[in-house]
């Protein structure tokens, strides 16, 4: 590909490529002839095709400047890969109007206030190259920037749009990229520095990035992972270990660490993205710089950081340094390090959303590039395409309803130090996992769900029959194994319906336990959902099947959101409060 189809191409910097039309005032982005474009009518437009350069339009951002004219460059020509180079622009004298131009209405200018409009509705770096063939070869550059892993089941193969999803970001401490052999341990082989799980709600009402800490001691189950030569090879598990250890120990890949996740949390990770020390100086260099505020003076000698009290607008070297800092906060642990870096993501977000971002071609396209040099994926989201799709739905959510929150957790008595390393708190985490697996926000909003459950909580409250009335037949269909005995068990020992049977396993997994009824068994239904506390959306109208007996019943199928005999499914109405939990559009000062 040609130096304009990659959007950047040695020194050339992808804000050069934005030249001004003095034809309509609008800029164009010059890219390689091999896009299929077409050129911008006018006497301009017909030297661009002698030259064999292809301009794409777009509307110029208020207030952004670009090259004022552009001329070939010596002995190249744009078409061969050569470069335009900007020259000064000349004045004209009137030319007769063409022809083939006579009789056309003249180009309708549009407001800056519209020209900023068609800039920030995409919201995302990727999205403003996002359109015609010149979009597709820059999404093809991108992509060749990102690195994947394949680790297999723990991933998803794809990415659906109308789900909520879990994204497992996570941050290393290897000494890769120019300039990091100073940071981390040396010579380790990438555990898990930073870890959050990223939810973001089906209807794209709020988000919630839990931070899991590094330091928390856990169960790492046993990893298959794919092998240079394509073979698998099970990495065993390990108990009472530190949660960075389930990446990088003993060969285990961020598959190890989606299973990990998994094993703590009960959710499920759907994909993963890696980054290392790069990728921190790299995006707050794209950006121009992320603010952020100290309540005192820090000068760290381990991290280097150098910060007056007050606010500061840091990148680089000097981010990547405040967010590696833990002995300037609180207690020095890495818990209130923890706090820090949420609230610097909180910042970047910010920045990265802000007019002064999108508005500006130079930083969009410079964001573009070091998201996706930073990144490492898996299999399933590893197209440009795919990574601008999620920025879109990310875009949906409001700042003020992004939550960040940590795993709530107890110094670990068995070290008998305090802060060393922490265990899960038994009796406050469940209720945080259930609220992000029951989609539930840790904001107040108002979300589109909401009618849809009142209603179906209505039609539990309807008429019903009694547990007497209730025959069910059980099928495993992706809960631990033994689930559907043990339901049977509570179902006829302490919640009185006799007339349930164990019918094996089911002939494919579900993710949501389900009640498959009859019109006429509706109250039957009904009834065993509030037996179960199942949510409205388990029960299934469909048809009946018979039982041992040749009696109709209804077909209860266990899913793996199964959480045990005579638990209830119900996802909480509102999640629990959470120590130093925040939101992405607040401003706080380290401390």
């Amino acid at each position: 590909m040609d130096a304009q189809g990659r959007g950047r191409a040695g020194d050339i910097d992808p804000a050069d490529q934005w030249v001004l039309n003095p034809d309509t005032g609008e800029y164009e982005l010059r890219l390689g002839s091999s896009a299929p474009q077409s050129p911008v009518p006018g006497p301009r437009a017909a030297r661009a095709r002698n030259s064999g350069t292809t301009r794409v339009r777009t509307e110029a951002p208020a207030g952004a400047r670009g090259p004022r004219g552009a001329r070939p460059a010596p002995g190249g020509d744009a078409g061969d890969g050569g470069t335009e180079i900007p020259g000064p622009r000349r004045r004209r004298s009137p030319e007769p109007e063409p022809a083939a131009r006579r009789g056309r209405r003249p180009v309708k200018k549009k407001s800056k206030a519209k020209k900023v409009l068609a800039w920030t509705a995409g919201g995302t770096a990727l999205l403003l190259v996002a359109a015609g063939g010149a979009g597709y070869l820059y999404l093809k550059h991108l992509e060749g920037n990102l690195s994947s892993t394949d680790v297999g089941s723990a991933a998803k193969n794809g990415f659906a749009k109308d789900e909520a999803f879990n994204i497992l970001i996570i941050g290393t401490d290897k000494r890769t990229g120019k300039g990091n052999a100073g940071y981390g341990d040396q010579g380790s082989v990438g555990h898990a520095d930073t870890n959050i799980l990223l939810h973001v709600a089906k209807d794209r009402s709020n988000a919630t990035a839990l931070s899991i800490p590094r330091d928390l001691i856990v169960d790492v189950p046993d990893c298959p992972t794919k092998q240079p030569d394509g073979t698998t090879k099970v990495v065993p598990g390990t108990e009472n270990t530190r949660f960075n250890t389930s990446l990088g120990q003993e060969g285990r890949d961020a598959g190890c660490t989606m299973r990990t996740v998994q094993a703590i949390t009960g959710i499920a990770p759907d994909h993963f993205m890696m980054v290392d020390f790069n990728a921190v100086k790299t995006l707050t260099t794209a950006v121009g710089g992320v603010d952020v505020c100290v309540a005192h003076a820090v000068n760290d000698k381990d991290s280097h950081l150098n910060l007056p009290a007050g606010k500061s607008t840091i990148e680089g070297e000097q981010a990547l340094a405040f967010v590696r800092t833990r002995h300037s906060w609180g207690n020095q642990g890495d818990l209130d390090r923890i706090k820090v870096q949420q609230q610097f993501m909180g910042s970047l977000m910010r920045q990265m959303s802000s007019g002064d971002t999108l508005t500006n071609p130079a930083k969009v396209l410079d964001l573009a590039e070091a998201a996706t040099k930073a990144l490492t994926v898996d299999q399933g989201i590893k197209s440009a395409g795919t990574l601008k799709d999620i920025a879109l739905e990310l875009k949906r959510v409001p700042p003020k309803n992004i939550s960040f929150v940590t795993v709530p957790v107890l110094d670990n008595p068995a070290d008998g130090v305090v802060h060393k390393t922490v265990i899960v708190n038994p009796n406050a985490a469940p209720a945080v996992f259930d609220a992000i697996k029951g989609d539930v926000s840790f904001t107040e909003v108002k979300r589109e769900q909401r009618a849809a459950k009142d209603a179906a909580a209505a039609r539990l409250k309807g008429s019903r029959s009694g547990p007497a009335d209730v025959r069910v037949r059980i099928l495993n269909g992706g809960a631990p194994a033994g689930s559907a005995q043990a339901e049977l068990n509570w179902l006829q020992n302490s919640a009185g319906v006799l007339k349930s049977e164990n019918a094996g396993n089911a002939p494919a997994p579900l993710e949501k336990t389900t009640v498959e009824y009859a019109p006429d068994q509706a109250p039957q239904a009904r009834e065993l959902a509030a037996l179960m506390g199942l949510p409205g959306s388990a029960l299934k109208p469909g048809a009946s099947v018979t039982n041992s007996q040749g009696l109709p019943a209804m077909t209860l199928t266990l899913g793996k959101d199964f959480k045990g005999a005579g638990v209830s499914l119900t996802a909480p109405s509102k999640a629990p409060k959470v120590d130093s939990q925040s939101t992405a559009d607040q401003v706080k000062c380290a401390s």
